[in-house]
């Protein structure tokens, strides 16, 4: 297990190794392809391998968004399986942060959560990954109010840290229903940036794709880096930043 988890790291590395070599002969090409489109002068730099550039350009894919790297392998199985969230706290939990960590676990469906104990978190990752875990999240408090979450897409990342405000938990709204567990259809606004389109792949694919005929709709709105969390059955509302 250990020999081949140094195997994949490896060849991890060596493709991330891999990217800005290739991502740089993209860029050449590009830049020779859109001079022959517009009818301008080759860039002075490139006019000696011009001329392979574009043999090159015959063999790329007309739909192609550019180079592949490490980013579009991280979620190359999502749609394909549900994801395994795995859910635990800090050392020594309050009695409030276990339960916020009980409704978490409502949030996200299939997900299971463990009592954290004496477990380091290197402990908790080789866990996960031995057992098939795709993504783990340790909830933080600070005097018993929950204050940040880390969610880790293993086995090689991304890793994540969001700083919560203004949680509102079931249990703080009297004559609450029971919540529906069914797969949510999911709402997210406001992520059109690089980064954003980053942090949205780490949230949206900690869900599995829902039913057609779901009821349920988890809602994520960033607005000047606030993410407003929003859920319509009752798990209630919170800000994450």
């Amino acid at each position: 297990m250990l020999r081949r988890e140094a195997r994949l790291r490896r060849e991890y590395l060596y493709r991330k190794a891999r990217e800005e070599a290739q991502r740089a002969a993209y860029e050449r090409k590009e830049k020779v392809r859109r001079a022959l489109e517009e009818n301008r002068l080759i860039p002075t730099e490139l006019r000696r391998e011009a001329l392979a550039l574009h043999g090159s350009l015959e063999f790329d894919d007309a739909g192609g968004e550019g180079v592949t790297n490490h980013v579009d392998d991280e979620y190359r199985w999502a749609g394909v399986e549900d994801p395994k969230v795995m859910i635990t706290t800090s050392r020594d939990p309050s009695s409030r942060l276990k339960m916020f960590a009980k409704e978490l676990k409502l949030v996200f469906p299939g997900a299971q959560r463990i009592n954290r104990g004496r477990h380091e978190v290197g402990a908790l990752v080789r866990a996960c990954k031995a057992n098939g875990v795709t993504d783990l999240i340790v909830i933080h408090e600070h005097r018993g109010t929950p204050v940040g979450f880390i969610v880790s897409h293993l086995p090689f990342g991304p890793t994540a840290y969001f700083t919560l405000c203004n949680v509102l938990m079931r249990h703080d709204i009297p004559d609450l229903g029971t919540v529906s567990e069914a797969k949510p259809h999911l709402i997210i606004h406001g992520f059109s940036s690089r980064l954003g389109k980053r942090v949205s792949d780490i949230l949206r694919y900690l869900f599995p794709v829902p039913k057609e005929d779901s009821h349920r709709v988890i809602t994520f709105a960033n607005q000047n880096d606030y993410i407003s969390f929003r859920c319509v059955h009752g798990l209630g509302s919170g800000i994450v930043s």
